[in-house]
């Protein structure tokens, strides 16, 4: 299995990891460290050297809570690094639901799109919308996340039901509409949208029930990094999920990537790369 993405294939049949670049000031785990260009391409340099196979960069945070940015403002924090980033030769995901911003980083060069909004956002005016601007390229990856409801409310009311019912028909629906505007299978990922509107219950069946989402056919991308439900089951008190500590949050985030790894995922989705490299070191050894 191969991801198809604007510059490389990318051979799946190892799992790979995505280190994270956030250059924004409210990220929920490094918001404000890598904002200057210079501080954020330094960033890229040592989750490379860390092992990372794919960057994903970020110009709006999507924590829960969190404020939309301008259109504006999104681009003068993203445009900058992606012309720095293209230049350190591996694929470069843009984490972002604005289809000008989508346009914008393809005429750049990015390999891939990473959108939340499973490519739901309408244009402006007569611009093309999400959808048609992934559809419009020859070959950039593209990223579907699930999420329910939006990042300023979707953690005061949560998902109900069967999470993993609703995940997997929401995929069948996004995937159907991407495929009949004539995006080839091999260019497209899920990813179930760890903890964007469900309970943490909810986050772990995800996990648990994993291969009911790969029975849709398509590579899956795991985001479990530093997540507040790994907080939860592991004790922590609240006020250390308020902190959101990342060294708290190290080892149970390593065995939740390891996890989804092992239940079939190909990407996992991480800040701490080195030491989620040395966890998959250690599952591909025995194996």
């Amino acid at each position: 299995m191969a991801w198809q993405t604007s510059r490389f294939l990318i051979d799946l049949s190892k799992p790979k990891v995505m280190g994270i670049v956030n250059v924004t000031p409210d990220s929920f785990s490094d918001g404000g460290q890598f904002q200057k260009t210079s501080a954020a391409i330094g960033r890229c340099e040592r989750l490379i050297q860390d092992g990372a196979d794919i960057l994903d960069l970020g110009g709006e945070s999507s924590r829960p809570g969190s404020v939309p940015v301008s259109l504006e403002e999104e681009l003068a924090r993203v445009l900058p690094l992606v012309r720095e980033a293209v230049k350190l030769g591996v694929p470069l995901s843009i984490d972002t639901y604005k289809p000008p911003v989508m346009q914008a980083v393809l005429d750049l060069g990015a390999d891939i799109i990473n959108d939340i909004w499973a490519l739901r956002q309408p244009g402006a005016d007569d611009s093309h919308d999400a959808m048609q601007v992934v559809a419009s390229h020859p070959n950039c990856g593209v990223c579907l996340m699930h999420m329910h409801g939006e990042p300023r409310t979707m953690q005061l009311s949560p998902m109900q039901g069967d999470v993993v019912e609703q995940v997997q028909q929401f995929f069948g629906r996004r995937v159907r509409a991407l495929r009949q505007l004539g995006v080839a299978a091999d260019r497209i990922v899920i990813d179930p949208g760890i903890g964007f509107g469900k309970t943490a219950a909810q986050n772990f069946a995800l996990l648990a029930r994993q291969q009911a989402l790969l029975e849709l056919g398509y590579p899956l991308l795991a985001g479990w990094s530093r997540k507040s439900s790994l907080a939860a089951v592991c004790g922590t008190s609240l006020g250390s999920v308020a902190t959101l500590d990342a060294k708290e949050r190290l080892v149970p985030s390593v065995v939740a990537a390891l996890l989804a790894v092992q239940r079939g995922a190909s990407i996992v989705r991480v800040h701490d790369v080195a030491e989620t490299v040395q966890a998959l070191q250690v599952l591909a050894a025995i194996r």
